[in-house]
């Protein structure tokens, strides 16, 4: 999972611009977090568990906008009480995305900088407007071990993720996801889900951060064009191959 484990200088050199926020959304192919009022079914479930799995096996595309915030560690205090941390926030990016399983999606970020992340389930394209750079890089197997499996990958939660529910926190069924991967560098991934909707996804890195999004405007299953993830390199942008 070190696909983005390098970023481009001019993005380490601006932390609050693009290094955190592409290294979330792709921790080797994508470390994408999903939340809110994504109805899944109509069905009353018994735990997050089994809502997470209805989910995945439901849910086989997708498309609506994001807004990703990077917030410090939750306190003891907020853990307990199941307050979100969306205090002490260090930096927040919005944008769209479109998805279709396995390993396909379209990755915007809109605000406060423009980058767009793209995979057409063979590569991965992160094209920089700014620097009119396209970096390319192979989506591998990587995809199956990474917090972004939940949204884009099959339906094998299992084989890659460690799931238990971790019960009712202000009125959302929590469960927690931790990889089985020795090398990722998330330790644990929290889904919340209400009443069948997927509510809130949190990241939560091996240095102590937490990452928070939250999702509106979702279409479930949409129709897409065949052609919908292929990607074209815009006009004069140098392309680098990663």
């Amino acid at each position: 999972m070190q696909l983005f484990a390098q970023q481009h200088a001019r993005q380490s050199a601006q932390p609050g611009r693009f290094g955190r926020l592409a290294r979330t959304i792709v921790r080797g192919v994508g470390s994408v977090a999903i939340g809110a009022s994504l109805l899944v079914a109509s069905q009353a479930f018994a735990s997050g568990t089994e809502q997470l799995k209805a989910f995945v096996a439901q849910v086989h595309s997708a498309r609506g906008t994001f807004v990703q915030q990077e917030v410090r560690a939750p306190s003891k205090a907020q853990t307990a009480s199941g307050v979100l941390p969306t205090a002490g926030k260090t930096g927040t990016s919005s944008g769209t995305f479109t998805f279709a399983r396995p390993g396909k999606f379209i990755w915007q970020y809109e605000k406060p900088y423009a980058q767009l992340l793209q995979a057409d389930g063979d590569k991965l394209y992160v094209y920089d407007k700014d620097l009119n750079q396209v970096t390319v890089r192979s989506l591998g197997g990587a995809l199956g071990a990474s917090p972004a499996a939940i949204l884009f990958g099959s339906n094998d939660l299992d084989k890659n993720f460690t799931l238990r529910d971790a019960g009712v926190k202000a009125g959302i069924d929590w469960l927690e996801l931790t990889p089985k991967a020795k090398d990722t560098q998330f330790q644990r991934v929290g889904i919340g889900f209400k009443d069948g909707n997927l509510e809130a996804m949190e990241l939560h890195d091996v240095f102590g951060n937490v990452t928070l999004l939250t999702f509106s405007n979702i279409q479930k299953n949409p129709p897409l064009p065949a052609d919908a993830f292929k990607f074209t390199v815009p006009k004069g942008a140098d392309v680098i191959n990663g």
